[in-house]
């Protein structure tokens, strides 16, 4: 059993981050924050048509550092005026953008992308510095991020139409598609680069143009990549838009304008069927990216060391603050507890501080109610009879860190198997065969992303196929990419993004009849 490999893969020395770190972290991240604020991407106000403004009263939120609560910036608190200011403008430049050829359409998005990777370092120091996500996972982001906005430049050439056989002789058939409109994008703090351009590469492909409302913790990632796409030579004539503030207002705005054809969202399920819901009042089209609760199976005949490590990769990469993290091992009870004990040697040596800090792995919750919710879900496993295995706690390190997590004996019937947890929690269950661990892994109302551990080839096409989610990772925990459709089924969301399938979210299809076609 190579378990030094194993341990090896966050290429950590130690489990807990000593005080004696925090003053070099603190100058670290105080150093970054002040070469940030000097940078000609950071932004702190709104973009309407291509100006940068304050909110029209003039009120504004404070984005915070998850990791010290220190105040990062104050962006402006907007609603329903300037969205819908967003929204005129972004349906006035449409005219002119939509009418662009692809050739086009794709040069500006190349020049974006070289743009962002040229000021890969600056994002990603301001994607910890207000997101908390260790730099190098950060950096991570920042790659996953700009790869939309390459394959979308490349793809925006590739929106071909149809010539259909028809059925008169003196008729001709074929198909267009054309750019759905002005799209409102909705998008989560966990990933505040890649989310936005994950939807607005292909929008802007297409020949949409954008309203952007991203989360108010992490606005400022948001801003600066709007910024570049500015230097980039999209034009400022509203193309893209950035609002932030009052959610529910900027939402109701969205949803409520005829000239907004459609809403794509990342976020909870419970939020995504509000907007879909309110959607339906204008009949807009609408993509959703909900929340999952992703089963990570292990079968006895798996190899030890990869499950562990993609099941480590999966589980505590953005401090298992993402949608398509493992929220449920579920292992076969004849490697139960030698899978339970080589896992909780690799997570112990988790390296846990500010993601400044040299060798950090994991950052903290994005905020206290992010903490308490995790506190909840153990303190219900425990009362039913669940065991932690280790950590089960707040870190030394106080504020909004917390202990990476082991939790054994889980049963179905607990917060942590039944609902997604968003930290840094790994239950452990049991099962004995194949078709009680699909049953297990099925019984949800989530469907995004599942895992599966198996040397069996044939059980990896039997299993792949029966799980019912729109993600499937064999012996791999880390399986997002550009070129792949990212989506799940029944309450996980509609549609896909990325690939090739990611940018008919954006178009319509128009069918066109020529007729009379025999006259000379």
């Amino acid at each position: 059993m190579r378990v030094l490999q194993v341990l090896a893969v966050s290429k950590i020395l130690t489990s807990h981050l000593s005080r004696t770190h925090r003053p070099s972290a603190s100058r670290q991240m105080s150093t970054a924050a002040s070469s940030l604020k000097k940078s000609p991407i950071f932004r702190t106000l709104g973009l309407i048509g291509g100006k940068w403004i304050d909110a029209y009263d003039a009120k504004t939120i404070q984005v915070n550092n998850p990791s010290t609560g220190e105040i990062i910036a104050e962006v402006p608190f907007m609603g329903t005026l300037e969205t819908n200011d967003a929204i005129s403008s972004a349906s006035d430049a449409f005219n002119s953008w939509s009418k662009l050829t692809a050739a086009e359409r794709s040069k500006y998005l190349r020049k974006w992308y070289d743009l962002i990777m040229a000021h890969k370092e600056e994002l990603g120091q301001l994607i910890t510095l207000e997101q908390g996500k260790p730099l190098k996972e950060a950096l991570g982001e920042v790659n996953y991020g700009a790869s939309f906005i390459e394959f979308f430049a490349e793809e925006a050439k590739r929106i071909y139409g149809d010539i259909i056989p028809a059925t008169l002789g003196d008729r001709r058939l074929f198909v267009l598609k054309q750019p759905v409109g002005v799209v409102g994008a909705i998008t989560p703090w966990n990933f505040p680069l890649a989310m936005i351009t994950r939807k607005v590469g292909p929008a802007l492909a297409c020949g949409c143009t954008v309203v952007v409302k991203p989360s108010e913790l992490t606005p400022l990632t948001a801003l600066a990549t709007a910024e570049l796409a500015l230097q980039a030579g999209i034009p400022p004539v509203g193309v893209i838009n950035v609002v932030m503030g009052n959610a529910s207002k900027i939402g109701d705005a969205l949803l409520a304008s005829t000239q907004v054809r459609k809403i794509t969202f990342t976020g909870s399920t419970a939020v995504g069927k509000k907007l879909m819901a309110g959607a339906a009042e204008t009949v807009k089209r609408v993509s959703l990216e909900l929340g999952g609760n992703a089963p990570c199976i292990v079968f006895d005949d798996a190899d030890l060391d990869v499950a562990v490590k993609g099941t480590l990769a999966a589980k505590f990469r953005n401090s298992g603050q993402t949608c398509v993290c493992a929220n449920r091992i579920i292992v076969q009870e004849g490697i139960y507890e030698k899978f339970a004990e080589i896992f909780s040697k690799a997570v112990q040596n988790l390296q846990v501080g500010d993601g400044f800090t040299e060798g950090v792995v994991q950052g903290p919750l994005i905020n206290e109610a992010a903490v308490q919710k995790v506190e909840t879900f153990i303190q219900d496993a425990m009362s039913k009879g669940a065991k932690v295995l280790l950590g089960g706690k707040r870190h030394s390190l106080g504020m909004t860190f917390y202990e990476p997590t082991i939790v054994t004996d889980v049963k179905s019937e607990m917060l942590l198997a039944s609902e997604e947890v968003f930290g840094p929690v790994a239950p452990i269950l049991r099962f004995k065969t194949e078709e009680e661990a699909i049953h297990m892994a099925n019984n949800t109302k989530a469907g995004l992303a599942a895992y599966i551990f198996t040397n069996n080839v044939q059980r990896t096409w039997r299993v792949s196929e029966a799980l019912e989610y729109g993600l499937v990772g064999v012996n791999e925990g880390i399986i997002s990419t550009e070129v792949a459709p990212f989506g799940g089924v029944k309450q996980s969301g509609l549609g896909r993004e990325g690939s090739k399938y990611g940018i008919d979210e954006y178009l319509e299809v128009k069918y066109v009849c020529l007729g009379d076609m025999n006259r000379s």
